[in-house]
């Protein structure tokens, strides 16, 4: 149990350091929260023709001091805890089991009413800079799991683009980018095991005869890719005598 001449220390350091946290308040004036925008701590009256890493350094102050603020005011509500406790005779015990708490403790933290076992959990503060409603993406928050599909072109689509060109697990600055770095070496692209394209897709039998063509996404591409440039293969298009009627063009 603590002494009264110990009692005593600890209220004098409590109000000590009251009187500080008030006055360092007092100067910042609450670390330039009073302020109605951050401009007006730095002296702009205006972002209009700001950067925007100018704009960025700034919002980070702002959210640095709010953060400084939060972290203070709740130090000022502790020490006026612990003051209350004292005088109502309760200080040194933990205001959950009351149990005796360590000198050891009060004297790390001469703002704690509760033992280690009772210890209030860390809390993360959401309050955020309304100046960071500015620096939303234009097309609303990126977010892949919002179930509403927008056909518009929005931040996911523009994320798609640029990682088409490589990110930091595909490789990147390359005239022709690949998805795996195992792809990064000389003529990559050529087929394995053919030499066209369609000969993924065609069979025949043992005899060389009747040629069969089973789908696939490698056979759809490649009609894909033959209707584009109207022609009925790769090589060219066939003679006049061997074009089936639907393969005609129109007289128009």
């Amino acid at each position: 149990m603590l002494s009264s001449q110990q009692v005593e220390s600890f209220r004098s350091q409590l109000e000590e350091m009251k009187d500080e946290i008030k006055q360092r308040m007092d100067m910042t004036a609450h670390f330039g929260l009073e302020a109605g925008h951050f401009h007006e701590s730095v002296g702009d009256l205006s972002s209009y023709d700001n950067h925007p890493a100018d704009e960025a350094t700034e919002l980070y102050e702002r959210e640095k001091d709010i953060a400084l603020n939060e972290h203070i005011e709740e130090e000022l509500n502790d020490i006026n805890r612990a003051l209350k406790a004292i005088e109502n005779g309760t200080y040194g015990k933990c205001q959950v089991c009351g149990i005796e708490i360590p000198i050891d403790r009060l004297d790390a933290i001469p703002t704690t009413t509760t033992c280690i076992n009772h210890a209030p959990e860390e809390v993360v503060s959401h309050n955020r800079p309304i100046e960071e409603g500015v620096l939303m993406p234009p097309f609303g928050k990126f977010n892949y799991d919002d179930k509403d599909e927008d056909v518009a072109f929005d931040a996911e689509d523009a994320y798609q683009i640029v990682n088409s060109f490589g990110s930091s697990e595909t490789p990147s600055d390359l005239s022709y980018p690949k998805d795996h770095y195992n792809d990064v070496y000389m003529d990559s692209e050529e087929p394995e095991g053919y030499v066209e394209d369609y000969e993924n897709f065609i069979g025949t039998d043992i005899e060389g005869k009747n040629i069969t063509v089973y789908p696939s996404t490698q056979h759809e591409k490649y009609e894909e890719e033959l209707d584009e440039e109207g022609i009925m293969t790769m090589f060219g298009d066939l003679p006049g005598y061997e074009k089936d009627p639907y393969t005609e063009r129109d007289a128009d």
